[in-house]
């Protein structure tokens, strides 16, 4: 007799069902009744009633016809009642997922299904009847089966949102498929199971209690209106020195604990505008000052890549974040690196744009003559259209008033395949070789011959004044504590503290840079000659090397590693080079993306640098490399 009678449904009703399933309370629905109200199962049916095989390959059949578009068999399975160890064993045929131990004492070892049983354990979609006993003889009911369905639909799903796109996301919302809702849930399930437990990356400073209502919102915009671009109801993150007027901004200081701004930095203004939804703060290096990302509001953040090696900094809770798959890309800040390294080391690609293409306006100042804000992604594509969205002019940062002519209509369409083709890119032999590191010397050689491969031209160069710009120091030295200060009294009288001096005094801050916030706090005037001669000299310096070695040997961009070292140890020096010190200098744009891992694991980054406001061929030329190598893969340490 036909005991099970199945329909066709959307997908998203599937996941609907699933999502509820994963957090209802003990006092929740049984699965089989969740899946029967849902129209899976018809309602006559038991939850202890026996189920037969050609019963189960039917429910797998519909749901995988509407997941994925696949059949499901039974290929040598024997008809009649479906045994609990039958069931694993046409799981684990349909998956692929090979054999895991199984942890049950009444598994016999050398049973045909024992490894598919210890398979669907390890996977979390088939369970015990208790901690040690499988039930192995046992007849699979219906209740049991509507339990593994939804766990495996649940993982299923997981791995079609791990590492999604921006593109994949919308579609798969323009297609109904998916909620926004439904994506922020999986995202804080993310961050809830694997930043302050599991490997507790400690990315997140501040998690968004308005994200899931923001999400709601957005589905039924898009319901009634539509979207209102490719960000629409895509979870980000942003680095917490950004302002955000629904969640404080710390900048990574217990001393801003509480600092709620009046109002959104300009970029996160733009995001919001776009329909993305702010899911979080990240961690960093407290007051950006540093490339390890540890504070005093969180402590150290870890690389999810080697859970005892840094992130990179000081946007490394961004990189961590995103790496792990906490949300689908991100914002960081650069003065001296800090959006850079931190991608280099997570394997993400990260844009610094031209100094004046993006507002600045509410990033919390390290140093306004280098500070940039700017996107994190996995992507290249990804990172492309947080760039569409922030760039351009904002009245209260005068700076992106050169921009005006500058930003193109789209930063998406320059994603070309083919964009390596024809292109001449200098390989700036001063920033490479470091015999210190030869895993990033190995990585760098090979990158140079996919370049070649992908139809660029690569060749050698070096600046003519390159020691000369280099012995010049970080504005950050001289310009924090006045802009600190500036910023601290745009908060108004909510203000926690007015100046640099009395956050010393107060000593609520990481006691690691007690040093350098007194040497900065010393700094008497900007009015002095020497800080003078470097805003003058060294930007004229480096613009005039770059432009004048480009135009000589007629390149489009200059590359080199991103970072002159991988991932230090924590507790031990995070050497990087100087190797992101020229876009900082001149303020020209700058683009990493991943190259590939040392034999560790550990991630590389190269680094293509350009002419000011030329993101659309950094973006080309890095989209190309991406796309024919495929370097990126995420980490092992969080499945």
């Amino acid at each position: 007799m036909e005991r099970i009678s199945l329909k066709k449904a959307r997908w998203g009703m599937l996941i609907v069902v699933v999502l509820l399933c994963s957090t209802l309370s003990v006092e929740a629905k049984e699965p089989l009744q969740t899946l029967q109200e849902n129209g899976w199962v018809d309602g006559h049916v038991q939850s202890d009633d026996k189920l037969t095989v050609q019963d189960f390959v039917a429910l797998m059949n519909t749901m995988e016809g509407d997941l994925r578009g696949q059949s499901f068999s039974a290929v040598h399975r024997p008809e009649g009642v479906l045994t609990r160890e039958g069931a694993a064993l046409l799981l684990q045929q349909h998956t692929g997922w090979p054999d895991a131990y199984a942890p049950f004492t009444d598994v016999p070892p050398d049973a045909e299904a024992a490894g598919a049983i210890g398979a669907l354990a390890q996977k979390g979609v088939m369970q015990g009847l208790s901690s040690q006993i499988f039930g192995y003889g046992q007849p699979m009911t219906f209740g049991e089966a509507a339990q593994l369905v939804l766990r495996y639909t649940e993982t299923i799903k997981s791995n079609e949102l791990m590492e999604a796109s921006v593109v994949e996301l919308q579609q798969m919302m323009d297609e109904e498929q998916l909620t926004a809702a439904e994506l922020v849930h999986f995202y804080l399930e993310r961050i809830e199971k694997y930043d302050k437990q599991g490997p507790a990356l400690n990315a997140m400073i501040t998690v968004n209690d308005n994200a899931l209502a923001r999400a709601k919102q957005l589905d039924e915009e898009r319901h009634t209106k539509g979207a209102r671009g490719p960000l629409h109801g895509i979870p980000v993150v942003v680095k917490d020195n950004f302002d955000t007027a629904d969640m404080p901004t710390t900048a990574g200081c217990l001393c801003l604990e509480d600092s709620l701004p009046p109002d959104d930095a300009h970029q996160v203004e733009l995001l919001r505008k776009a329909g993305a939804i702010i899911l979080g703060k990240t961690n960093l290096h407290e007051f950006a000052v540093g490339y390890t990302t540890s504070g005093s509001m969180t402590g150290q953040t870890l690389n999810p890549y080697a859970l005892d090696r840094y992130p990179g900094g000081s946007s490394g809770g961004t990189g961590a974040a995103v790496a792990g798959n906490f949300a689908v890309a991100g914002l960081g800040s650069d003065t001296g690196g800090s959006i850079r390294i931190p991608s280099s080391m997570n394997s993400l690609v990260g844009i610094r744009p031209t100094v004046g293409l993006s507002s600045r306006d509410g990033i919390i100042p390290l140093a306004l003559t280098q500070d940039v804000g700017g996107p994190m992604a996995r992507t290249v594509a990804d990172a492309a259209a947080l760039l569409e969205v922030t760039a351009g002019y904002d009245p209260e940062d005068p700076v992106t008033s050169w921009s005006e002519e500058e930003v193109p209509r789209s930063y998406v369409t320059a994603l070309d395949e083919d964009g390596l083709r024809g292109a001449r890119i200098g390989l700036l032999t001063q920033l490479t070789g470091d015999a210190a590191a030869p895993e990033v010397n190995q990585v760098i050689t090979e990158a140079v011959s996919d370049l070649e491969a992908l139809g660029a031209e690569v060749i050698p160069v070096k600046l003519p004044h390159f020691d000369e710009i280099m012995s010049y120091s970080s504005l950050s030295g001289w310009e924090f504590k006045f802009q600190l200060n500036d910023y601290l009294t745009s908060l108004g009288d909510d203000a926690p503290y007015t100046s640099l001096g009395e956050i010393i005094e107060a000593e609520s801050y990481d006691p690691a840079i007690e040093g350098l916030l007194k040497a900065r706090n010393s700094r008497k005037s900007l009015d002095e000659k020497e800080y003078k001669d470097i805003v003058l000299y060294r930007t004229k310096l480096t613009q005039e090397d770059l432009l004048t070695t480009m135009a000589d040997q007629e390149l489009d961009a200059l590359v080199y590693p991103t970072s002159s070292h991988p991932p230090a140890k924590i507790g031990q020096e995070q050497r990087v080079g100087t190797n992101v010190l020229l876009s900082s200098f001149s303020g020209f744009p700058a683009i990493t993306v991943p190259a590939g891992f040392t034999d560790e694991g550990l991630p590389v980054g190269i680094e293509l640098l350009g002419r000011k406001f030329a993101e659309p061929t950094l973006i080309r030329f890095a989209y190309s490399y991406e796309q024919g190598t495929m370097h990126r893969k995420k980490p092992e340490m969080l499945p």
